[in-house]
C-alpha cells in the first residue's frame, strides 16, 4: 500500500495533476510525501474521504497553495490547524463524519469558500467568523449538538442552502430573515418551539424542512406557500382551528408560545388603539429607512446602536400591508386544512400563523388575498 501511495503522488507530481484520489487508503497521518519540497503547486483538488486521519499538517497552504476543492468526509479528525484559513483559493471543504469539537476562527478567512460540509461531528457551537464567508452558498451542520446558531450567519450573503438537521436548536436567529438568497433551509428535528416571523418573505425561499420538532405548535403564514415537511411537530387542540381573539383561556397561552420575547403587546380583533411606543418605533423606521438622499432636507439620524439594531431588525411585517412592527402583534391561526399544504402533509398538526399591525389587518387578512 505504501509503495502504491508513494507510486500515486510521484505520478502527480510528474504530471502535474490537478486532480488526486487517495480515498480508502487507510491513511493515519497526512501524506509527507504530498509535502516534500514544493509540494504540488499544480493540485486544485485532493479527495482524502474515509481514512484515518486526526489532523491537518500547518503548512497545507503553503505546499498545496492552488487547492481548489479538499474533500476529508469520514476520517477521525479531532482539530483543524489555524493555518486552514491560508487556503485563499479554496471553494469548497467537506469535514463531514469526522470528530471535530471546535472550529477555529480562521474557517473566517477562506473568503473564496463557497461549500462547506460540517455533518456528523461534534460541534457544540460555531464561530462567529463563519459569517465573513461573504460567498458561501452551502452550509451543512446537521448532525452536531449545536443550540444556536450564530448572529453574524446573516452575513453570508451569498447563502442559498441551509441544513442544521439534528441538533439541539432552540430557535431561529431572526436575522436569517434577511438573507434574500436562501433557498432550501432544513432544521429538521431540533427543539425549535417557533419560527421567525419574517421567514419566508423571501422571493428566493422555496424549501422549509422542520420536521420532528415537537414543540413547534405555529408557522408563519409567509411560509403557507412552500413546501414544507412539518412531520411530527406541534400538538394541536379543537381550540386552535379559529382566529387567536376567539380562543379562550389556557389554548390562547398554549398558542402563543413561540412568539418573541420583545412583543409587548398581543392584540385582539376588538382593539382599536396602537400603543404610541409602537407608532413612535413605526415612524422612526419610516425615516430610517426612507429619508431623502439629498441629507440637506433631512439630517442623519443620531440614535443608539441599540435602537438602531431594533428599527434594522424588527420582530415581523404585516402580513397584510407589510408593515414593520415592533412592540404589539395581532396572531390570527389558519388551520393547514385552508392551506395549499392540505395534501400534502397529511399527518401534520401545526398550523399557519398571520401577524398583523392592526385589528383592521387582523379582519381583513386571508391567506388566499
Amino acid at each position: 500500500m505504501a509503495t502504491e501511495l508513494h507510486e500515486t503522488i510521484f505520478m502527480a507530481k510528474q504530471e502535474r495533476h490537478k486532480n488526486l484520489f487517495l480515498n480508502y487508503k487507510n491513511l493515519n497521518i497526512f501524506p509527507v510525501e504530498l509535502l516534500k519540497d514544493e509540494g504540488l503547486q499544480f493540485l486544485e483538488r485532493l479527495y482524502m474521504k474515509r481514512n484515518s486521519l486526526t489532523t491537518l499538517p500547518d503548512n497545507l497552504a503553503q505546499k498545496l497553495p492552488n487547492l481548489i476543492e479538499l474533500y476529508l468526509h469520514s476520517n477521525n479528525i479531532v482539530i483543524i490547524p489555524e493555518a486552514i484559513g491560508n487556503l485563499a483559493r479554496l471553494q469548497s471543504l467537506d469535514l463531514s463524519n469526522n470528530a471535530l469539537q471546535l472550529l477555529c476562527p480562521e474557517i473566517g478567512r477562506l473568503r473564496s469558500l463557497r461549500h462547506l460540509r460540517l455533518s456528523n461531528n461534534q460541534l457544540k457551537c460555531l464561530p462567529p467568523e463563519i459569517g465573513d464567508l461573504h460567498e458561501l452558498e452551502t452550509l451543512d451542520v446537521s448532525m452536531n449538538q449545536l443550540m444556536s446558531l450564530p448572529d453574524r450567519l446573516h452575513r453570508c450573503v451569498s447563502l442559498q442552502n441551509l441544513t442544521a438537521d439534528h441538533n439541539l436548536l432552540s430557535h431561529v436567529p431572526r436575522q436569517l430573515c434577511w438573507l434574500h438568497r436562501l433557498n432550501q433551509l432544513s432544521m429538521a428535528a431540533n427543539r425549535l418551539t417557533f419560527l421567525p416571523l419574517d421567514l419566508g418573505r423571501s422571493r428566493e425561499l422555496q424549501f422549509v424542512f422542520v420536521d420532528n420538532n415537537v414543540d413547534l405548535k405555529g408557522l408563519p403564514s409567509y411560509l403557507y406557500n412552500k413546501v414544507i415537511g412539518c412531520s411530527g411537530c406541534g400538538v394541536s387542540s379543537p381550540g386552535l382551528d379559529g382566529d387567536l381573539g376567539e380562543v379562550p383561556g389556557e389554548a390562547l397561552t398554549e398558542a402563543l408560545v413561540g412568539l418573541p420575547a420583545e412583543v409587548k403587546v398581543v392584540g385582539s380583533e376588538t382593539d382599536n388603539v396602537v400603543p404610541l411606543e409602537e407608532l413612535t418605533m413605526r415612524t422612526l423606521h419610516r425615516i430610517h429607512h426612507h429619508r431623502p438622499t439629498d441629507l440637506n432636507l433631512l439630517p442623519p439620524i443620531t440614535l443608539p446602536k441599540s435602537l438602531l439594531d431594533l428599527l434594522q431588525f424588527p420582530l415581523g411585517h404585516c402580513h397584510r400591508c407589510s408593515q414593520a412592527m415592533f412592540t404589539i402583534i395581532y396572531p390570527k391561526l389558519f388551520p393547514l386544512r385552508d392551506t395549499a399544504l392540505a395534501g400534502v402533509h397529511r399527518r401534520t398538526t401545526v398550523s399557519f400563523v398571520a401577524y398583523c399591525c392592526s385589528s383592521h389587518c387582523l379582519r381583513t387578512f386571508d391567506l388566499q388575498g
